[in-house]
């Protein structure tokens, strides 16, 4: 970058904040209440009361991680967090389909470095239910794992470590573990651990490894939600208390391994783009190190304010991205630079304009405008984590995160006040000390195409299931502005935050055949500039406010959404509708921008899942059928390179007009507050015709199609099985949701249990519906083992079969499928931005607008009859398109032997291969 505009951007974020913005010291730091308690087995237990919804987060951290294995024993943490979801001896029952049938959603357990954790969000009725079963995994597991759970688990693992090594740049993983600490640290093996550890693990070895580790001295457990203190203790007494304490542990001390030198390694990958990774040892969470680093690397390269993407990805257009992050763990941390090279770029000159930018940024520290905006981004994101009780990034996970690292709950306000106070010098001194040596670069090279290759608890009795909780949304408030232009307001005063999208009635649907791509270049534009601001003015002042914009489309709609603090609205409010009416469509800004299209198009035909969304439209809906364009909306190399600054001018002129759009408001507010910003901000907006896009009715084909994509060298194969269905707003697509979630749509369907937990050829099947206005997908997607392919293809032929009447839906799967439909809704309404995203889906698809209260008792009223007759006439087996992307040299031949219907050889664009 050179000074004269540095200067620049600089004199334009002090003018910003001197003109008002406010200053990230006026950012409250949030406050998270909570009650504490240790029951005499040791279990640390946090209460957090939030009575918004009927909904408890139940979040259960026990501090092991891989850290805590041996060389050897790698990869037990992570197999054995797959384990504990396999039942246990007084609830033997595979856990994720048994939760979901009880309405918990935000359902998962993960394993990092560190700690293993499993969180659900339920419904208040339910908790006793969840409570009975999170506990007895805890002390009553062992009874029941035997070797066949076992041996299914550990291949569910190393399907999980196949899908991982197959996406784009997913060798370099086990490389930047294995290069940048030493041998012996007890970060120096990955997560999931070695084929060959996996192999050897024995019955003994994870019997003793779950006696050692997860016993309730090990554990912090937070309840968060609609829920009171005494509730909380009484339950977890009752649940908990019996469980045995575990062994005293020994507990890992701070290992930085500081390194010196510099050293490289270089890898080959099925790439379109270089890729650069730099690599330093650093000190961990907790310390006075990790917020001084955080804010350098915002400032380095946290986003669009950023000194590597302004100098890489904007000005020198090296790189189509460059990000720079502080990933603190709580022995150590590691702070690293992801450059990722536009194709054709010098790999070696964006590496040294990297190396340029940390130099003159640990020279001069951060100035003060870039410093305010650091802080207040991080100091914005804690605000929004206030919305939601459970999952990652909520209350609870920040509480067990900070009770489990440093026994302090409140931890987290220790480290923003350590934000708020930084300067610029302690920054610059940070830098320095942790990264002027000690660095470890890779280099992922694209592979070349020629080279393919207390008292005693009765568990006998599992507690009685709660029922459905009423749903009580606030109602969808509606104005109209001076221009036609309808606001639809719902209230939610949970938390200081004002989310704001502007839908237009446009999406990738609105493309011309012989322009693809067009709309969502147009969408991403919207924030490269506007008459009066740049495009880095516009990140500026919105970071400068803690604000987050977006833009996107989907198939039908534009979408351009506000987040934003209460404080800073009217503010945000200004910057929004300049860049939303007013896009100068800058062509330097075009020319960039349709360099990373086409470079993500590019990672789009290197990738297994992405190669078949890109083609499946125009096989499934016909040539010319404004449906019948990529599904990813990124369009064809060919038309992206024709784009010009007049398509799109015309196109914004065509498609935004108020009467084409609604403005969902969601949040803390009220339309006597909003309205007269809205028509102040938008009340000039002229309204105008509007085309329509035809979006006909197709036909479904006469037999069944197997295309064959070749993906050399892929580990896995994923396996596609489409067909069209009726549109989102179907009388009866809130049934088919129901069909669906026994077929595919969830983890406890019927593929999923078929080829990941009885064959484990995968680590996870799926079927869904992607919302359309007219006729939409029907779609299963397979990853699976290269060698299991055939018999994988067969067995998915057997369950489209099965689906279509051959095996009938059964009763139990009916009320399995309802109850897991109706029970997980209110846990799907927390933020500002779920409830909009539930109003989004009623405006754009014409929904009832009583849709989500009536949901449960239309979902609670289907009998199995019903679902027969839906699946029998909606799923099509005869009729079926199939498509398998994968090493053709290995799969080709068993597909063929299948003889499902004619086979086709098609290229990443559709073209027939002879």
């Amino acid at each position: 970058m050179t000074m004269s505009l540095r200067r620049t951007i600089l004199a334009a974020s002090i003018a910003l904040l001197s003109a008002g913005a406010p200053h990230a010291a006026d950012i409250a730091i949030p406050d998270i209440p909570y009650t504490k308690f240790v029951l005499k087995n040791g279990l640390t237990v946090l209460v957090h009361e939030d009575h918004k919804t009927p909904v408890v987060a139940i979040n259960t951290w026990y501090h092991v991680g891989s850290k805590n294995e041996k060389a050897g024993k790698t990869g037990f943490a992570h197999l054995f967090e797959h384990l504990m979801f396999s039942g246990s001896e007084n609830f033997d029952k595979v856990y994720l389909p048994a939760m979901e049938r009880i309405g918990a959603n935000n359902l998962n357990g993960t394993t990092n470095q560190d700690r293993t954790n499993y969180f659900e969000n339920v419904p208040t009725s339910m908790l006793d239910y969840a409570l009975f079963a999170e506990s007895d995994r805890m002390g009553h597991l062992l009874g029941v794992l035997d070797q066949k759970k076992l041996d299914l688990q550990r291949g569910v693992v190393q399907n999980e470590k196949r899908q991982g090594e197959n996406q784009p740049y997913g060798v370099a993983y086990q490389l930047l573990t294995e290069n940048t600490w030493p041998a012996g640290h007890p970060y120096s093996w990955t997560v999931i651990g070695s084929m060959k550890d996996l192999d050897a693990a024995s019955m003994s070895d994870v019997q003793e490894w779950f006696k050692t580790n997860y016993g309730p001295n090990n554990t912090t457990l937070v309840i968060a939600g609609d829920i009171t203190p005494e509730q909380a203790r009484e339950k977890v007494e009752k649940y908990y208390g019996e469980i045995p304490p575990g062994p005293p542990l020994a507990k890992h001390e701070a290992w930085i391994a500081k390194r010196t030198g510099t050293h490289r390694g270089t890898v080959q990958d099925r790439v379109p783009q270089a890729r650069i990774y730099r690599v330093w040892n650093v000190p961990g969470s907790s310390t006075a190190t990790e917020p001084l680093l955080d804010l350098g690397a915002y400032v380095l390269g946290g986003g669009k304010t950023s000194r590597l993407y302004k100098r890489l990805v904007y000005k020198d257009q090296l790189a189509t991205t460059a990000t720079a992050s502080n990933d603190s763990s709580e022995i150590a941390g590691q702070f690293d630079l992801t450059l990722t090279a536009r194709p054709g770029a010098d790999v070696a000159k964006m590496e040294r304009g990297a190396d340029e930018e940390l130099r003159a940024l640990m020279k001069s520290g951060p100035s003060a405008a870039e410093l305010e905006i650091a802080k207040t981004a991080i100091l914005a994101r804690f605000t929004r984590i206030v919305e939601r009780v459970g999952g990652f990034g909520g209350k609870s996970d920040l509480l067990a995160s900070c009770t489990t690292y440093t026994g302090n709950p409140d931890c987290y306000k220790d480290y923003l006040k350590a934000i708020k106070a930084a300067t610029p010098a302690q920054i610059k001194q940070a830098m320095n000390e942790w990264l002027a040596d000690g660095d470890y670069v890779l280099e992922v090279q694209p592979f070349p195409a020629n080279l393919a290759a207390n008292g005693k608890l009765d568990r006998s009795k599992e507690p009685a299931l709660g029922k459905p909780e009423s749903l009580n949304l606030p109602p969808m408030q509606k104005a109209t502005l001076s221009n036609g232009l309808k606001v639809v307001l719902a209230e939610r005063h949970a938390a200081p935050i004002v989310n704001l999208s502007m839908m237009v009635d446009a999406g990738y649907a609105s493309d011309s055949q012989d322009l693809p791509g067009l709309a969502g270049l147009s969408l991403r534009m919207l924030e490269e500039g506007t008459p009066t601001r740049g495009a880095l003015k516009i990140s500026e002042e919105f970071e400068s406010l803690g604000a987050n914009f977006s833009s996107y489309s989907n198939l039908d709609g534009a979408f351009v959404q506000l987040n934003a603090l209460k404080a800073t609205l009217p503010k945000a409010l200004d910057v929004y509708a300049d860049v939303l009416l007013h896009p100068a469509y800058a062509q330097n800004e075009l020319d960039r921008l349709k360099k990373d299209q086409l470079a993500a198009i590019q990672r789009e035909k290197s990738n297994p899942q992405s190669m078949a969304l890109r083609v499946m439209p125009a096989l499934i809906y016909g040539k010319g059928h404004a449906y019948a364009l990529p599904l990813t909306g990124s369009g064809t190399e060919a038309a992206v390179a024709r784009i010009g600054r007049g398509d799109l001018v015309k196109y914004h002129q065509t498609w935004f007009k108020p009467n084409n759009a609604t403005l969902l408001v969601v949040g803390d507010t009220t339309l006597a507050e909003i309205t007269p910003l809205l028509e102040k901000a938008f009340g000039g907006w002229k309204a105008g015709d509007v085309p329509k896009k035809n979006v006909a009715q197709v036909a479904p084909p006469d037999k069944p199609v197997v295309y064959l994509m070749d993906k050399p060298g892929a580990l896995q194969s994923v396996i596609y099985g489409v067909q069209l269905a009726p549109p989102r707003n179907a009388p009866d697509a809130v049934q088919l949701q129901v069909v669906n979630n026994i077929f595919g749509g969830v983890f406890s369907s019927r593929i999923n249990m078929n080829l990941r937990e009885d064959k484990h050829w995968s680590y996870g099947v799926r079927s869904s519906l992607p919302a359309a206005v007219g006729q939409r997908l029907y779609l299963s997607s397979s990853p699976v083992q290269t060698d299991k392919t055939r018999e994988a293809l067969q067995e998915l032929v057997k369950e489209y079969g099965g689906i279509a009447g051959a095996r009938p839906i059964t009763a139990d799967e009916v009320v399995n499928a309802q109850t897991n439909e109706t029970l997980n809704l209110p846990g799907s309404f927390e933020t500002a931005g779920q409830l909009a995203g539930a109003y989004s889906a009623i405006v754009q698809y014409k929904l009832p607008e009583n849709y989500y209260n009536t949901f449960t008792q239309t979902v609670l009223s289907m009998t199995p009859e019903q679902a027969n007759a839906l699946a029998a006439r909606t799923i099509v087996p005869g009729k079926l398109t199939w498509m398998v992307v994968g090493d053709l040299s290995k799969v080709e031949a068993g597909v063929r032997e299948l003889n499902l219907g004619e086979v086709r050889k098609i290229d990443a664009d559709g073209n027939p291969v002879p």
